[in-house]
């Protein structure tokens, strides 16, 4: 059978008269010869056995130097509807990128190898962009009504992650993060000529930018279960997510982030189009206070403890006029609380011994919050 054939774009993917909407299953996949063919036979077996969509799954081997490359070809001389490809560059962005561009399918998916999401979620994921409901669908660990098993390391990162995601950039969605999305692919491929992350931030700057041009992002909460064998470099990853922000903020602050877009609804006219040039919003400038009470701080508390000891008893000082002046609920108010102390610490840990250090870079870090903050509610407005 010609999968590729009968996978070719239909005219209207909401048009009851036209045939259903395919789908396009990625697996990125890098030095994965072991957990390669347990996983493409699991997630053909579930799709075979009722999937009601036309369906494809494509391995992208994006600079594996292990045997994947032989056993993804392998797969997809065993099963007509498994594809797969090779990159020379490495990068779970990369690979999605490569494969989401070239697809024949009307939707494009992805999910890692470890298949630590529950596939019984995959319909749920797939019928919210096929019915029109949304552009975007993500699968999340965070809302209510999922189910996760993980360390507390990963937690507290997950969470503080997308929690500043929410205080920066006001976002809706709760998990940016999770492995497991599916999207239009008309609409998702001209956000992939903004996107410039090739690795983890991808998944985040696709998010942004998306809610960023009025796209619909729908969550379904998901039944996770940490791979152990995972090769996800924390740390680094959270530093590289930090710079990824700081340039998608001036991206969108100089509007190079605006994206022609199709929608089933009209798109909302770009503010700037009828209200000149922006406006100060004295609201979004609230972290210049703390902020400077949390330098002057950190000084002279720091001749007397550790730099995370420091960092907690000046944020307890400062945070006040953040987190109460506003009147959030006690649950809201410690969220952001622990997300602000995770964010600070790591920087002030990253820095060179030395108050004087740790306390510019804690300044540095509430202007550049300031800035995410005064930015999104510019693009939001």
């Amino acid at each position: 059978m010609d999968t590729r054939a009968a996978m070719e774009p239909s005219p209207r993917i909401l048009d009851p008269a036209a045939r259903p909407a395919s789908v396009d299953i990625v697996i990125p996949v890098l030095n994965e010869e072991r957990a390669l063919p347990g996983c493409v036979r699991t997630l053909a077996r579930f799709l075979d056995g009722g999937f009601p969509l036309p369906w494809r799954i494509t391995i992208v081997d994006n600079g594996s130097t292990d045997a994947t490359w032989p056993v993804a070809t392998g797969l997809a001389g065993e099963f007509a509807q498994v594809h797969a490809r090779r990159l020379d560059i490495r990068g779970r962005g990369a690979a999605l990128r490569a494969a989401w561009q070239d697809s024949p399918a009307d939707i494009v998916a992805y999910m890692d190898v470890d298949l630590s999401t529950d596939l019984d979620a995959l319909f749920p994921l797939v019928a919210a962009v096929a019915s029109g409901h949304s552009e975007i669908a993500i699968g999340t660990r965070l809302a209510p009504g999922a189910r996760t098993r993980r360390s507390i390391r990963r937690e507290v990162v997950s969470r503080g992650y997308n929690s500043l995601l929410r205080l920066a950039f006001g976002v809706r969605f709760s998990d940016a993060q999770c492995g497991f999305k599916a999207a239009r692919t008309d609409v998702v491929r001209p956000l992939m000529n903004k996107i410039e992350d090739d690795s983890w931030f991808f998944d985040t700057e696709l998010l942004l930018l998306a809610e960023h041009n009025g796209l619909r992002v729908h969550e379904v909460p998901v039944d996770w279960i940490e791979d152990a064998d995972s090769r996800v470099r924390v740390v680094r990853t959270a530093v590289d997510d930090l710079k990824g922000l700081a340039r998608v903020a001036w991206s969108m602050s100089t509007g190079r982030a605006r994206v022609e877009l199709r929608r089933p609804e009209p798109a909302p006219a770009h503010p700037d189009a009828v209200l000149g040039p922006p406006a100060l919003d004295v609201s979004a400038f609230v972290w210049m206070i703390p902020g400077t009470l949390h330098a002057l701080a950190y000084l002279p508390l720091r001749e007397f403890w550790s730099p995370a000891a420091t960092n907690l008893g000046a944020i307890l000082l400062a945070g006040f006029v953040t987190f109460t002046a506003h009147g959030h609920s006690a649950v809201r108010t410690a969220t952001r609380f622990a997300a602000l102390y995770a964010l600070t610490t790591a920087v002030v840990l990253s820095v060179p011994d030395g108050p004087e250090p740790e306390s510019g870079a804690v300044a540095v870090t509430y202007c550049l919050l300031t800035l995410l903050r005064w930015v999104f509610s510019r693009t939001r407005n």
